[in-house]
């Protein structure tokens, strides 16, 4: 009984990210959670070509939406919290359909049978034209307990709003959200339901 709940169990993971990875190949929203306007309805991509030729990068722009030296900071950042933590937090910039849409699980070792955990962030930022929330998420199980959804509601629509953006341009709504992310995961209790004050524009614009 035990072995059909687990095959059961692993059928589910693998169906539910196939949903969710679907909004980095323009389909819907990460994790079902953020729909989308009337762009949503797209035709999923698959586009490995994408991908950066070496392997264990943390953030991937396919659009360029952060300077060379946030990328490096965030890179160091995103590590570091995964070497202290275990909590693997990741980005993808891009412009659909220039995405590697499914191609992107395989690459990061997500939502797969042989997946290294479930205690994983995926943010990926699209703006769609100015059309809806630049900040989607695909949340992996292992992190629901310390952020719950009522956090990424929250996170998304403090920073990734088009107003802030317009006012605030777009690196500094990722940045925002990253800081707050990792702050939370590095907090004593490892729990968030309302995102961190105290990232300026000047912060973490650089």
């Amino acid at each position: 009984m035990s072995s059909n709940n687990s095959e059961i169990n692993s059928v589910e993971r693998r169906d539910l990210f196939q949903k969710s990875v679907s909004f980095a190949a323009g389909t819907l929203a990460v994790s079902q959670m953020f729909p989308q306007p009337s762009s949503a309805r797209l035709d999923p991509v698959n586009r490995p070509d994408l991908l950066p030729s070496q392997s264990g990068q943390n953030v991937i722009q396919t659009e360029k939406m952060l300077t060379s030296g946030q990328v490096k900071r965030m890179e160091a950042q995103l590590a570091s919290l995964e070497k202290d933590t275990g909590f693997r937090v990741r980005v993808l910039c891009q412009a659909y359909p220039n995405t590697p849409g499914l191609a992107i699980r395989d690459y990061w070792s997500l939502g797969k049978e042989d997946q290294i955990d479930d205690k994983y962030v995926v943010l990926v930022v699209d703006q769609f034209g100015g059309k809806g929330n630049a900040l989607n998420f695909n949340v992996g199980d292992g992190v629901k307990f310390a952020l719950p959804n009522v956090f990424w509601t929250r996170l998304q629509s403090k920073y990734g709003s088009t107003f802030f953006v317009k006012e605030n341009g777009l690196d500094v709504a990722i940045t925002n959200a990253i800081e707050s992310i990792t702050t939370c995961l590095r907090s004593e209790e490892q729990y968030c339901v309302n995102v961190p004050e105290g990232f300026s524009a000047r912060q973490a614009g650089f």
